[in-house]
């Protein structure tokens, strides 16, 4: 250490171990963070975020530590309180021209359905179990395992039933 003293800092030296600056003034700092967000889960975080970029930075470890941590804190705490007010800001406008079904929509989806079911009450039962089991999602080889085919039938057999369908459903209500 220099006789004048000047590396230490409030009892700090540019050697001292991040641990021990950590235990000094984690708590400290997490609660200069909650006291802006609001959050003390999310200050814990951003406290150690804090820590992280102290550790980072070995120019600003010898000039004044403790200031610079809290007004590392307090500047993460702020831009946390603007990303989630502009997050809301954000979330307000979209919905805002987010369409809500109206009564008019809602009564012709229940009408569609209505058909679809109706339809798929017409054909023949395997038809209609590959039907629902791939708009499920499920593939091919699922579909196999499941209905008890051959996996290389499958995509013949989907196609049937579709063209079945469709056929079916002009046959009823047109081809709206």
């Amino acid at each position: 250490m220099d006789p004048t003293g000047a590396q230490a800092v409030a009892g700090l030296e540019d050697s001292t171990p991040l641990e021990s600056v950590f235990t000094l003034h984690y708590g400290r700092v997490a609660r200069t963070i909650a006291l802006v967000t609001g959050d003390p889960s999310q200050a814990e975080e951003l406290a150690v975020e804090v820590f992280l970029r102290w550790s980072r930075h070995q120019a600003d470890r010898s000039v004044n530590p403790e200031g610079w941590l809290y007004r590392t804190a307090a500047n993460l705490a702020i831009d946390e309180l603007r990303k989630h007010q502009r997050r809301a800001r954000l979330e307000k406008f979209i919905r805002r021209f987010q369409r809500q079904p109206t009564p008019e929509d809602i009564h012709s989806s229940n009408q569609e359905r209505y058909r679809v079911r109706d339809v798929l009450s017409r054909l023949h039962p395997r038809q209609a179990e590959l039907l629902v089991l791939r708009t499920q999602g499920l593939s091919y080889n699922e579909l196999a395992t499941a209905l008890g085919l051959n996996a290389a039938s499958v995509g013949t057999l989907l196609s049937r039933a579709q063209r079945t369908f469709r056929k079916e459903y002009i046959a009823k209500y047109g081809s709206q």
